[in-house]
């Protein structure tokens, strides 16, 4: 498949870019600062700015999967009284504003059979408020409320929308004591991107398969 992820230079990210190599993909990957890979072509993107985001679009070309990845978890560790307004806007400009960005820029390059993956997290799920992370836990639940109204709007046109949890992945973002591998979570992942179809669109998984809670 000829698959655009958008944040592949780092964490989940870049395992998921190596993961579709390994499959045979066709892979670009977006990155913001920097990026290295032999076999990947890298296109520099900022997915908070649209004209950033159609210039990207120009650049990709025809795709069949585009994995909506780059994200922020600004407020990690950080208390109540210290949650900013930087901090929430930053946040939901990253995990929310630019899934939606990114998919409109692209849809020039998506065609009838085409596939979404959006990466949330079950951190965002209605059912799962231990009263923490606020700014990353409301903008993954934002983040998997437009997957599944993606899901229902692209439907006509024969695209397929998943929204994914990749698990607790040992990343720069989920810390050392996290109890999945970049590449386990990866190959997961991968499973669910090449199973998409419309009639699992709109489905909100873990990495291993597993439905989860809204």
């Amino acid at each position: 498949m000829r698959t655009l992820i958008t944040g592949a230079n780092r964490g989940i990210g870049a395992a998921l870019a190596i993961e579709g190599l390994r499959r045979g993909h066709d892979v670009t990957g977006t990155f913001r600062a920097a990026a290295a890979g032999d076999d990947i072509r890298w296109v520099q993107l900022d997915v908070t700015n649209r004209a950033a985001q159609e210039a990207a679009a120009q650049e990709t070309g025809p795709l069949d999967l585009l994995v909506a990845n780059a994200g922020v978890y600004l407020d990690k560790g950080t208390a109540l009284a210290d949650v900013t307004f930087d901090m929430l806007q930053d946040t939901f400009a990253a995990n929310v504003s630019a899934v939606l960005l990114t998919v409109q820029a692209q849809m020039r390059n998506l065609s009838d059979g085409g596939r979404i993956a959006i990466i949330s997290s079950a951190m965002g799920a209605q059912t799962r408020t231990p009263g923490n992370a606020f700014a990353y836990r409301a903008s993954k639940a934002a983040a998997l409320n437009l997957g599944r109204n993606l899901a229902e709007h692209l439907k006509p046109e024969g695209i397929a929308v998943g929204i994914y949890h990749p698990g607790w992945v040992r990343t720069d973002m989920g810390g050392s004591n996290a109890d999945v591998s970049p590449e386990d979570s990866a190959r997961g992942l991968w499973d669910r991107f090449e199973a998409l179809d419309l009639t699992a669109s709109g489905a909100f998984l873990a990495y291993d398969g597993t439905e989860l809670p809204l």
